[in-house]
């Protein structure tokens, strides 16, 4: 630290023990330890202080790379998105222009055809010309379900109790010993 030899210390020693005294040398000595201390204790903490700033510099670094890169990541996985998007567009335009014609088609008067709808062809104008109704939420159950069987119940079965309408298991008497 502040490169001193040996011969300088012992100097440094002799001198002090002249000028303190030996009477007040040990407290001299006891209070220069104390001081010494306190530096050495200064300077660790100045020290872990800088160290401490430094981790948090390359922490703030690795946060923002990190940031970037999933920034990055994000515009990709957009793009990506927003591509298949417009090919599923395109595709459903594709694919309901033909509908489209053909209902077109359809809800056009034809004078070439008969006065007299067939049967098929009354129900079909009816539905086209009637908007579809949205399927409800509950479905549809059939009014006359047959019963659900009871499963046979064997003795060497246990009950778990998870079936409600179920029947009780048969017990069997406790003998006594």
């Amino acid at each position: 630290m502040f490169d001193l030899g040996f011969s300088e210390i012992v100097v440094i020693a002799v001198v002090t023990l002249i000028v303190v005294g030996p009477e007040r040398l040990p407290k001299v000595a006891r209070t220069v330890g104390h001081l010494l201390g306190r530096f050495q204790r200064y300077v660790s903490d100045v020290k872990s202080d800088i160290q401490r700033e430094m981790q948090l510099e390359e922490l703030k670094k690795l946060q923002q790379q990190v940031e970037q890169q999933a920034r990055e990541l994000e515009s990709s996985f957009r793009e990506g998105v927003d591509k298949v998007e417009t090919d599923l567009g395109k595709v459903a335009a594709a694919a309901t222009a033909p509908v489209a014609a053909a209902l077109d088609e359809a809800a056009a008067p034809n004078p070439q055809t008969s006065s007299t709808p067939l049967p098929g062809e009354a129900t079909a104008t009816a539905t086209a010309d009637t908007p579809p109704e949205a399927p409800s939420a509950v479905p549809a159950t059939p009014e006359s379900a047959p019963a659900a069987e009871q499963p046979e119940v064997d003795s060497r079965q246990m009950d778990f109790g998870f079936e409600s309408d179920a029947a009780p298991a048969p017990t069997q008497p406790k003998e006594k010993a």
